[in-house]
């Protein structure tokens, strides 16, 4: 099967294995294109893509233009602070005017959870979704799938950590569902209050204890406290979070065993991770940043192969 299952990159969940084999492919072929002399490929030359952010991001939006420009397509940048949407214009007719300049493509990350799959629905373009809300995060938990596979191999029973605030992330959510697709085994690790109890209904395991959790594991993926999203504490302090959930040095030598560290980013180094233990051999966070851009590459290219007869 040489086609994604799906006309837009809306979430982890849409997707199937046979999806993420041929995303995995696909990038292969696109890191090799990225690490020659020339970077380029024209493969979306005739193709215009819109990057709409309504939340801020630094990684995601660099890693989607450096993406689409690596494929040659022609890139529009949207900031929605200095946007007509500050002057009370709807999201649906924001992208309408876009769209009616002749784009193709809509990369979106939006506060509202369900904004690409509402926008997939009303406007006609492909839509992949760079982030929306607390819900999910395709594209991060594709690079992290991508990532994890290039160190340890195959996915299937490994065992995999995620650490952290998982009731505000996005990317925990995507990530279970990429992972479970490909036959891992996930747990996650935080206080309680962090932890949505939906999780096992997916049959997440749930371990409070973060030196129990890394001598089980193969990769812990740390993620960082989301201090934009809580409207309470769910915690007593910082330094009290850092004491019992902060992976340090000392805890991973406790662990006696090689576990591979990532993180999503942004880090909040000195809370859920050490600058330490985010430099070390251990760690493989800035090649998620690399891979990051042969898999958006892949992404998208495989959506315009589907949607636009390339």
């Amino acid at each position: 099967m040489d086609n994604l299952s799906v006309d837009h990159l809306l979430g982890i969940k849409f997707l199937n294995k046979n999806d993420l084999e041929l995303i995995f492919e696909t990038a292969d072929n696109f890191k090799e294109v990225i690490n020659r002399p020339i970077k380029k490929v024209p493969s979306l030359r005739d193709i215009t893509i819109a990057n709409l952010f309504f939340e801020n991001s630094t990684r995601t939006k660099l890693s989607f233009e450096l993406a689409e420009k690596r494929l040659s397509a022609d890139v529009l940048n949207f900031s929605s602070t200095q946007s007509s949407v500050k002057k009370g214009e709807s999201l649906i007719d924001t992208v309408n005017n876009i769209l009616s300049m002749k784009v193709d493509m809509i990369v979106i990350r939006h506060s509202n959870p369900g904004a690409p799959h509402l926008l997939s629905k009303k406007v006609n373009a492909t839509i992949i979704n760079a982030g929306d809300g607390a819900h999910e995060h395709p594209t991060q938990a594709l690079l992290d799938c991508y990532s994890m596979r290039q160190e340890i191999g195959d996915l299937n029973n490994k065992n995999i950590l995620i650490v952290g605030d998982i009731i505000h992330s996005r990317v925990a959510l995507s990530n279970i569902f990429a992972l479970q697709l490909q036959g891992a085994n996930v747990k996650v690790c935080g206080p309680h209050t962090l932890i949505p109890k939906y999780l096992k209904d997916f049959g997440v395991k749930v371990e409070t204890d973060l030196d129990k959790a890394l001598k089980w594991c193969d990769v812990a993926n740390m993620l960082r406290l989301q201090n934009e999203r809580m409207s309470e504490s769910y915690f007593p302090s910082i330094r009290e979070y850092k004491k019992y959930y902060g992976l340090t040095m000392d805890r991973l030598q406790n662990v006696n065993k090689d576990i591979v560290i990532m993180h999503p980013g942004p880090i909040n180094r000195g809370v859920e991770i050490t600058s330490e233990v985010a430099d070390s051999n251990n760690s493989i966070i800035l090649d998620q940043v690399e891979n990051g851009v042969a898999i958006r590459m892949a992404v998208i290219y495989l959506l315009a192969k589907k949607n636009f007869d390339r």
